[in-house]
Parts: C-alpha cells; structure tokens; sequence
C-alpha cells in the first residue's frame, strides 16, 4: 500500500522500537490483518464499502479498474460487483498475494510509474494512499494520465493541518479499529487546496467531501454487533477527506 519513502517525526511506536512512522515494512507484518473485520484494518473496510457507493457500473465489457495501493484488495467484491476487471497495483508482495487470492489481477509497481497505457481505465482508485507517499501530485498525475476521457477518479485520505494530526495520530491510533500505531506520518497528510489545483490542472474535475463514521454503528461494531460501519459525507474536510472526480 506504500510508495515512495516515508518520512520520519522521529518517535518509535506499539509495532517496533524505534521504527520510524509510515514504516512500509508494517503492512508486510500486518498481512494476516487484511481480511478481518474486526482486525486492525477494520476502519479500510468501512472506506472500501463507502468508496464503492461512487463507483459507476461498469459501462462495457472488459471495462477496466485500476486499484492503485490495493494492499490485501479489499475493493475485489465491489469491483466484481460492478463488473470490472480489477487490477491491483502495490510494492507490498504479502498484500499483493492476497488480492490475487480474492481475484484481483496483481501487478507489483509504484503508483508513481505504473506500467500500464495511458487512458486504458475507465475508473483509477487511489484510496488510502496519498498520505503514505512524499509526492502525492506525482500519484495523482499517475491517475490523470491511466484514466481515459470521461473516466472516474475515487481517493480517500487524510488532510493535513493540526486536527486531523489530532484525531487520526493522537486518538484513533490508540482506539480500538483506528490504525495500528505508528501507521501515519502527519508530515505526509494531504494539502486539499494543492490537491485541487493539480487536479484542475491535470484536466480532473475533482470534488472533496469530508468523511466520518456513524457513531452509532461504530459502538455495535466494537460490541461485534455489526461487521461494518457507515462512512458519512459531512462538510468539513479536516480530517478525513474523499474525492471524487472525472478526466475532462
């Protein structure tokens, strides 16, 4: 699920001693964690479940998504679902595996040079995946360039500024289905008005929309009530933002 090289704040974590944040090694430790629900990556299916709801149907056969930072392949169902063949493209070989496993067409590569032909996909996912890369316009140009005219753009991240360093690295890594701690590099999070102005300028229409998780899913999840929780839009962007786009 990472490219690029993590930056570092300097400070260890629960999953190693003196590892720095934004470790991709974490995810290859992690693998066994993809699949379950109420594991570590629970919060992943929460975002793949509400991502999908913003995913067209597949307009022809052989319709094509690419799936950049795929991890374990969570989005596999709803990309079966919706009628795409579905390729996954990361740099972790454990993640990979298991999305084969779950039918998604693996390919080990960097979201910044993807071998792939410009325009060949009719919608690029890059979920999970901006605030884990040190040049995430250079991932974002990835996207404009694979996406053909008309084609659908999904990403999901965390946004940079002070709270969402609160709430996503102080809190959630420390509450039970927040990310494992350690996982995040604040330095990385999303700058939105940058995000905006590449994508304008890369010829993609994109809006952000802010995303939580419905509170009281959330407390039935924790009492293994529910498998998933709802992803709500609301206005603010300030922690966790979606976007949702198309190539002009």
């Amino acid at each position: 699920m990472i490219d690029g090289n993590g930056s570092s704040d300097g400070s260890g974590n629960g999953n190693g001693v003196g590892r720095r944040r934004n470790d991709p090694a974490q995810y290859d430790e992690l693998a066994g964690e993809w699949w379950r629900h109420d594991g570590e990556f629970a919060a992943l299916h929460w975002l793949a479940a509400s991502r999908a709801g913003n995913i067209p149907p597949a307009g022809h056969p052989g319709a094509l998504l690419v799936d950049l930072g795929c991890g374990g392949g969570l989005m596999a169902p709803y990309a079966a679902r919706l009628g795409y063949r579905h390729v996954g493209v990361d740099t972790g070989v454990p993640g990979l595996r298991l999305a084969r496993d779950h039918g998604v067409l693996p390919l080990a590569a960097s979201a910044l040079a993807v071998p792939l032909a410009d325009g060949c996909a009719d919608v690029v996912l890059a979920c999970e995946l901006l605030e884990h890369v040190e040049d995430d316009v250079g991932v974002l140009a990835e996207c404009a360039r694979l996406l053909r005219p008309g084609g659908v753009l999904v990403l999901d991240a965390l946004a940079a500024g002070r709270l969402s360093t609160l709430v996503n690295v102080h809190l959630l890594e420390r509450l039970p289905g927040g990310p494992p701690r350690g996982l995040h590099d604040p330095a990385l999070f999303v700058d939105r008005a940058r995000l905006l102005e590449a994508a304008d300028r890369l010829g993609l229409d994109l809006r952000l929309v802010g995303l939580r998780p419905s509170l009281r899913e959330a407390v039935a999840w924790r009492l293994g009530r529910r498998r998933l929780v709802t992803m709500k839009p609301i206005r603010s962007t300030a922690v966790v933002f979606a976007g949702y786009g198309r190539k002009r």
